[in-house]
């Protein structure tokens, strides 16, 4: 990359970057899987810059055209809100279980293997609230039908709905946390998405459901990892995950304070949980060993040990 180019890339950033209460705290070269350079930034809140956030663009990127400016605008004003998180990398899926993500390297690259796709690395981790090496390193694959769904392969317009796909994998038992090993696919097909309603498709829930899960993210992501700092419950990753709109999730959020689960903080997209909802402290950790199970390959026994009628 130019000296010029970088120039230009790190002034279109820091200005989208103001625009939504962040700062670029420092920025650095990088290379993509096929050693192409990138621009790795590091972004802050305005107000606080404690926690942070890498924004990795390639060289590539067209930062000029403005329909693509207008989704990096919504995706850095929602990085600004995840980032007030105590744990801004911590996601909860479906089935109770607390994961960071992290190592995610952008943007995405064709497959080398001859297959006619496009991946992006990346590694999630158990967070329990022990010290817990258990870990996912992920090897998401888009399709190239899919790809044309995407407007650019770049993290603000995928990241989103990468999460998500590793989230719902990972729901259906098809992702392993281990403590070594090889990455796992992560497939992202048109499935995921629904062109008539112009959306992403991953879990349908209903009310009680998306109770018990904004629940849960109160008890883990506040609660248990963030020292009882108040955690963004509208998150518009989350209504994708669930099927719902942020709405849903705002008269969700009035019904968990309504039954006294949650205390609302000052601004009411954040909140905690009460002593009520932290005494539920052992049905949560008896779900994160159950989800571990689960997700466990099982083996039949008498093959494993010769005994088969092949």
């Amino acid at each position: 990359m130019s000296v010029e180019t970088q120039a230009v890339l790190a002034g279109q950033v820091a200005a989208a970057a103001k625009a939504a209460g962040l700062v670029v705290a420092s920025s650095a070269v990088g290379k993509d899987f096929s050693d192409n350079p990138t621009t790795r930034f590091s972004l802050g809140l305005a107000s606080d810059q404690a926690k942070t956030e890498v924004l990795e663009l390639s060289d590539t990127f067209d930062f000029g055209r403005k329909e693509l400016l207008d989704d990096v605008a919504v995706y850095l004003a929602e990085s600004a809100k995840r980032l007030k998180n105590p744990r801004p990398d911590c996601y909860l899926t479906l089935h109770g279980l607390p994961l960071s993500f992290g190592k995610f390297a952008w943007p995405f690259h064709l497959s080398t293997s001859g297959a006619d796709t496009y991946l992006v690395h990346g590694e999630v981790r158990l967070e329990d609230g022990n010290e817990s090496v258990l870990h996912a390193k992920i090897a998401a694959s888009m399709t190239v039908t899919f790809a044309e769904i995407v407007k650019a392969p770049e993290q603000p317009f995928a990241e989103g709905f990468i999460y998500n796909a590793v989230r719902k994998t990972m729901d259906q038992g098809q992702l392993e946390l281990v403590k070594s090993g090889n990455r796992q696919p992560v497939p992202v097909t048109t499935r995921y998405y629904s062109r008539w309603q112009n959306r992403f498709s991953f879990n349908d829930t209903t009310e009680k459901q998306r109770q018990e899960y904004l629940a849960a993210k109160a008890f883990w992501l506040s609660g248990a990892l963030g020292g009882g700092q108040p955690v963004w419950l509208t998150d518009p990753r989350d209504a994708q995950y669930l099927n719902t709109t942020v709405d849903e999730l705002k008269k969700t959020v009035q019904a968990l304070a309504g039954e006294g689960l949650i205390r609302l903080a000052a601004d009411t997209e954040y909140a905690v949980p009460t002593e009520a909802l932290m005494g539920h402290r052992a049905q949560y950790e008896a779900e994160v060993a159950a989800q571990l199970a689960f997700i466990k390959p099982s083996f039949n026994e008498e093959m494993r040990g010769g005994h088969t009628n092949m």
